[in-house]
């Protein structure tokens, strides 16, 4: 019998505003591997954004690979939000 679950998929992006003109993928799994990104990423502190169709769009990403132009918005968009959750936190 076939497990009706959806297979997790994950991506871990990591960016340097000084170093790095975009986001890099530092990390990208599905199933048990994804289970680890995100247990790592949770004991780490790292926020977590979950949407299906973005970690679908960088899934195909190599390690160290910056995102494409295309995402910029969006990833953005994410980032921004995290850090207002961010500094909600810190008061």
């Amino acid at each position: 019998m076939k497990d009706s679950k959806p297979l997790r998929r994950a991506v871990a992006l990591h960016y340097d505003e000084e170093k790095q003109k975009a986001p890099k993928v530092v990390a990208t799994g599905s199933g048990y591997v994804a289970d680890n990104i995100i247990e790592e990423a949770k004991k780490s502190g790292v926020p977590i954004q979950e949407d299906r169709n973005l970690v679908e769009l960088m899934r195909h990403l190599t390690l160290d690979e910056e995102i494409p132009e295309a995402l910029y918005d969006t990833v953005a968009e994410i980032f921004s939000f995290i850090y207002r959750l961010d500094q909600k936190m810190k008061k």
